[in-house]
C-alpha cells in the first residue's frame, strides 16, 4: 500500500523502458525515489503480449511527486501534447535539468522545451519566467517574450535584460 495519498498520478506508457526510465529520471531530481515495481503475472503477460516476470510497472517520485511508469509495448507513444515543467529557481538548476533530461539522445526544441531519449516532453522554466510575462507594462512581457522566441535552453539574464529594456 502506497505510503502517501495523491489525488492524481501521471502514468507514463513506455515500451519496454519503464524501469530504465524511473531510474534516469530519480537519478536527476532531488528527493526522488523509485517507489515499488509490479511483474507480468501469467494472465496478465498472456491478456498484454508482455513476456511473463518482466516489469509491468514502476512507481517512483520525483520531488515529492508519485509517477507510474508502465512498460505496455510499442502500441502508444508520448506527443509533445503532453509535457512536464520543471520549474527552476537558478540558471544553475535550469542548466542541471537541461543537461540531465537531454542525456543520451535527448533532443532540444524551443523556448525551454525539450525531448527526453524516451521522447517524454519536458519544460525547464525559471519561476520568474511567469512574473515577468504577467508584468503589468506590456511592454515588458513584450520585450520578454520576444527574447524568449530566441531560445531554445532558456537564459535568465537576457530575459532579465530584456525586461529592463536592456537586451
Amino acid at each position: 500500500m502506497p505510503d502517501t495519498v495523491q489525488k492524481i498520478t501521471p502514468f507514463l506508457w513506455f515500451d519496454t523502458q519503464a524501469e530504465e526510465a524511473a531510474k534516469f529520471y530519480t537519478s536527476l531530481f532531488k528527493g526522488s525515489r523509485i517507489v515499488g515495481t509490479t511483474y507480468y503475472s501469467a494472465e496478465a503477460a498472456k491478456a498484454s503480449g508482455r513476456p511473463e516476470g518482466s516489469v509491468m510497472t514502476v512507481e517512483f517520485e520525483l520531488s515529492g511527486q508519485r509517477f507510474t511508469a508502465l512498460n505496455g509495448g510499442p502500441i502508444f507513444k508520448f506527443t509533445e501534447a503532453l509535457s512536464l515543467v520543471v520549474h527552476c529557481d537558478t540558471q544553475e538548476e535550469i542548466d542541471h535539468f537541461w543537461r540531465g533530461l537531454t542525456a543520451g539522445g535527448g533532443e532540444e526544441v524551443e523556448c525551454g522545451w525539450l525531448k527526453d531519449k524516451f521522447g517524454l516532453s519536458w519544460q525547464v522554466v525559471p519561476r520568474i519566467l511567469m512574473e515577468l510575462l504577467l508584468d503589468k507594462d506590456p511592454g515588458t512581457s513584450s520585450r520578454v517574450m520576444t527574447a524568449l522566441l530566441t531560445m531554445k535552453k532558456i537564459d535568465i539574464e537576457p530575459l532579465r535584460r530584456a525586461a529592463e529594456g536592456r537586451a
